[in-house]
């Protein structure tokens, strides 16, 4: 059987948070617009490309934002409603392709190998991304390649609305002449380390012997060589939509231990907001269950505002505990469940936390990566086991709050 050529295609919504801010308040057209923490101490979540004009970046400090940009117009976040409108386009490009991966809210893979034998790969890309403006009227980019990180590097190059078809055999020559940070996984860190070793261009990095990068960075400057040469063999992987995670404790000895069992509730959401945080989801619906002694069950929820962060989450946990506990008899189990999650491309809720909080969620997270989820705990739970059971099962999905503005 002959091989198929890979063709795979990378789609992305630009600046999706404010394409549909705009599309609510067509005010906002062709004005400067932040979207994020409305406080100075607030994270801008996605910025207009009139502000990054002026130098504002996602991920910065609102405060600074403000002072790059004073005549920005600032937009509170509103998760629900950017979670309603990517739902839709995820199921506009389920429809349309044999297979997609969703890898954030505004952000899609989509592998059509073989696709060419039948309708033209890239025919049917540039009429599904029509088909999406067209009835969404949001903005959105797509590159075309070999592979994911050269499609990725396109849509980048593409973009604002607009596509790039990378042809087979000008992969290399195509990403040669660009900054080494264009290459996904080269942050602003190891791009300083490359240009210090005189690699400032990916061209550089593609004559380089492999050798000398795996001496430099270990496996990652093997990986680093390998995208740099248009090398890239990951596969899209199919799209699940993940509705709740949760986890439950059943004591050893049925306790009334009121300060214990607050213990082990909060290492339960600590360990539930890390696995958040890592698949980039938030959730909107925390749920305590308790399980007497007598094996009575009872179980209370409550919908919040969109978080992935152990104090916020904690808190509420705590308050529906205190209002579920109501027997006063020994509690043989507890459990929290999470549900009504919703995708996002940030660590932590950037629309309330501020930048130091989320620096330190993100320095906590990549601790638990590197060394493991229970090296790192609150000093809550260091007295509590870390063993548990998560499960997910389906939830309904949310509903879309009423639009607020700031």
């Amino acid at each position: 059987m002959k091989n198929v050529d890979r063709i795979i295609v990378h789609m992305d919504l630009d600046t999706f948070f404010v394409s549909v801010e705009r599309l609510i308040d067509s005010r906002l057209k062709n004005k400067p617009v932040l979207v994020g923490g409305t406080s100075e101490r607030g994270v801008v979540a996605s910025c207009s490309y009139e502000t990054r004009k002026m130098g504002v970046s996602s991920g910065m400090s609102m405060k600074m934002a403000k002072q790059l940009c004073p005549e920005a117009i600032v937009v509170r976040g509103d998760s629900a409603k950017y979670s309603y409108y990517s739902k839709i386009i995820s199921e506009m490009v389920k429809e349309q392709v044999p297979l997609f991966e969703k890898t954030s809210i505004d952000e899609f893979y989509v592998d059509l190998s073989g696709m060419d034998h039948f309708f033209g790969s890239y025919k049917l890309a540039s009429e599904l991304r029509t088909k999406i403006i067209r009835e969404t009227s949001l903005p959105i980019s797509f590159g075309m390649s070999i592979n994911k990180t050269v499609a990725k590097i396109a849509t980048g190059e593409a973009k604002p609305n607009n596509q790039i078809d990378v042809k087979k055999g000008q992969e290399k020559t195509f990403i040669a002449p660009m900054l080494v940070q264009k290459i996904p996984m080269i942050g602003e860190k190891t791009a300083y380390n490359l240009n210090r070793m005189g690699v400032k261009y990916i061209k550089t990095l593609q004559e380089m012997p492999m050798k000398m990068m795996e001496n430099a960075f270990g496996k990652q400057g093997i990986v680093m060589w390998q995208k740099a040469n248009a090398i890239d063999n990951s596969p899209v992987v199919p799209h699940y939509e993940r509705k709740s995670i949760s986890t439950e404790r059943t004591f050893e000895r049925d306790s009334i231990d009121v300060k214990m069992i607050k213990n082990q509730l909060r290492a339960m959401v600590e360990q539930l907001c890390f696995e958040l945080r890592r698949g980039d989801k938030l959730t909107s619906c925390v749920t305590v269950k308790i399980r007497y002694a007598d094996f009575q069950t009872y179980s209370k929820q409550k919908y919040i505002p969109y978080s992935a962060s152990d104090h916020t989450l904690t808190q509420y946990v705590m308050d529906i505990f205190d209002k579920l506990f109501e027997r006063r008899l020994l509690i043989r189990l507890v459990g929290v469940r999470m549900s009504h999650l919703v995708g996002g491309g940030h660590q932590i809720n950037m629309f309330e936390d501020s930048v130091e909080l989320l620096k330190l969620y993100q320095a906590m997270d990549k601790m638990k990566i590197r060394f493991g989820q229970h090296k790192l705990q609150r000093a809550s739970s260091l007295h509590t086991m870390s063993l548990s059971r998560s499960n997910p099962f389906s939830g309904e999905p949310p509903s879309i709050p009423a639009h607020r503005r700031v």
